[in-house]
């Protein structure tokens, strides 16, 4: 599961640090819960448009994050943060228990 919470991190910080198109002095910001039985990692910055995953051909180089994002993880969403500045996106893995 580590594996896959650090590879998917890495999408979602690539994906803010690539996209979100915002005033100097604003951050990108990740964030790591357990809650319940799930990992949930949150990646926040201040840009409003929230992701859309794309259909990346076979000869591009970038255009596929979000569609690991969403074959990796459990659980991902997108949402406008409360405050009103930016977005969240989000992913959640199931913590397994070891036999």
């Amino acid at each position: 599961m580590t594996d896959t919470a650090e590879l998917l991190l890495s999408e979602l910080m690539t994906n803010a640090y690539r996209h979100a198109k915002v005033p100097a002095g604003r951050e990108i910001w990740a964030r790591c819960a357990l809650v319940d039985d799930r990992v949930r990692v949150t990646v926040t910055d201040a840009n409003d448009t929230l992701p859309i995953p794309g259909m990346a051909s076979l000869e591009e180089e970038s255009g596929r994050g979000l569609a690991l994002v969403a074959t990796l993880a459990d659980d991902w969403g997108a949402e406008r943060r409360e405050c009103g500045i930016g977005k969240e996106v989000w992913f959640e893995l199931a913590v397994k228990a070891r036999p």
